[in-house]
């Protein structure tokens, strides 16, 4: 799937980013996107962090007028089986948002570990090849840095391909070109990262810039 912005005209989107799409959470978006359909009035998403789970759930409330709780797995187990009554009875939509499928959330009430075992739950994945990249040159773009055309692909074949990664690399590639007023090239990546922790510092590498 190519990488393309959010193909949904969602109300209340506020100054949130475009999300871009691939085969790592488009069964997540649609889902939510045809809320109308769900067999329960209830949803789980879930997703690593920086993946725009909560941007999604934002745009959900927006369209929907549902309800949404962030960070459900951390929330009191009768916080969550209140509101899984009220949307059940109001046939207003309720999505819970964690960092993982509710079958491993810490849930003692008996009563709520059934409902979350039988309600859907979609999942946004680490991104892809092309998400990653798309995420890598949007961040650098967005910032106005100026970056060899090598860059991208040179970063996806050595950093954690991650939504956390991807924004803490190229934050400090930013800072980096932002501060010294050049060009983000490949050594300039390497040494930036290096430095930072986030790649291996080796002697007499006979491929510098591969």
């Amino acid at each position: 799937m190519s990488q393309i912005s959010l193909p949904f005209e969602w109300p209340g989107q506020g100054t949130d980013d475009d999300f871009l799409v691939s085969d790592a959470n488009h069964v997540a978006l649609r889902h939510l996107e045809n809320w109308r359909e769900w067999p329960l009035a209830i949803s789980v998403l879930s997703g690593p962090a920086r993946s725009g789970r909560s941007m999604l759930g934002r745009r959900f409330a927006a369209m929907s007028g549902g309800m949404v709780i962030d960070d459900a797995q951390g929330q009191e187990d009768r916080l969550l089986f209140n509101a899984w009554n009220d949307a059940h009875t109001s046939a207003k939509p309720l999505l819970l948002i964690g960092d993982s499928a509710p079958t491993l959330w810490d849930v003692a009430l008996p009563d709520l570990r059934s409902r979350l075992a039988a309600a859907p739950h979609v999942a946004i994945e680490q991104p892809d090849e092309p998400l990653a990249r798309a995420l890598i040159e949007r961040a650098l773009g967005r910032a106005g840095s100026r970056y060899g055309q090598d860059l991208p692909d040179w970063l996806l074949r050595r950093i954690e391909r991650s939504y956390a990664a991807i924004a803490e690399v190229t934050r400090l590639l930013n800072e980096a070109a932002l501060s010294s007023g050049r060009k983000i090239s490949v050594a300039m990546a390497k040494e930036s990262l290096q430095a930072a922790g986030f790649l291996p510092i080796v002697a007499d590498d006979p491929h510098p810039s591969s």
